[in-house]
């Protein structure tokens, strides 16, 4: 070992200490595990079949687990998760809603470098809303029961009519209380 004039003593490196040690081999090491992270990517990005087929099973699984009302948005990516390992229960889903769901909105996947979106278009969302994305071999899906379009119809009837209300029954609003035209027939200075 060496000693330094300062009393300390001066370790040996090998030259690969020395580099691993310096800022820019830290930068240089770290710029090759996101490389490799990146090449790994590309090789495993999944397929537009195998997409828009998981794509199709997840917004089906989306569709069967709100059947009833949810609390939070935690419940929508705590499904979201479990759809990932596992399948959709076609014969649960209402047949309504399944050609309601072809009908009325549509799947796109878009390719980017080393992943794959999906997105889906209607009437809501004419822009696209993403539900889900797939890189190293997992499609994730993001899909929330609010992004699909499943009911449609009308807001009124004609151009002189108000806007259908399917919400508010007449049996809820109660009876009119008996008011008649009020015409003022006192002094007008007062």
């Amino acid at each position: 070992m060496n000693q330094t004039s300062t009393g300390g003593f001066k370790k040996n490196e090998s030259p690969f200490q020395a580099f691993y040690h310096s800022c820019l081999g830290k930068l240089v090491i770290l710029a090759g595990i996101l490389i490799i992270l990146f090449i790994v990517g590309i090789m495993t990005k999944p397929t537009q079949e195998e997409m828009e087929m998981e794509m199709v099973d997840n917004i089906l699984q989306c569709i069967e687990a709100n059947d009833s009302i949810q609390g939070d948005d935690i419940d929508d990516q705590v499904n979201n998760m479990n759809s990932i390992f596992s399948r959709a229960d076609t014969a649960n889903i209402n047949k309504d809603l399944l050609v309601s769901l072809k009908k009325n909105n549509r799947l796109e996947i878009y390719n980017h470098s080393f992943f794959r979106t999906a997105y889906i278009v209607n009437n809501i969302y004419p822009q696209g809303v993403r539900v889900g994305f797939g890189m190293y071999g997992i499609v994730y899906p993001t899909v929330v029961y609010k992004d699909l379009l499943l009911n449609v119809g009308p807001m009124q009837k004609d151009y002189k009519d108000g806007v259908i209300r399917t919400t508010v029954k007449p049996a809820d609003l109660g009876s009119n209380p008996p008011v008649k035209a009020y015409h003022y027939q006192g002094d007008p200075d007062q």
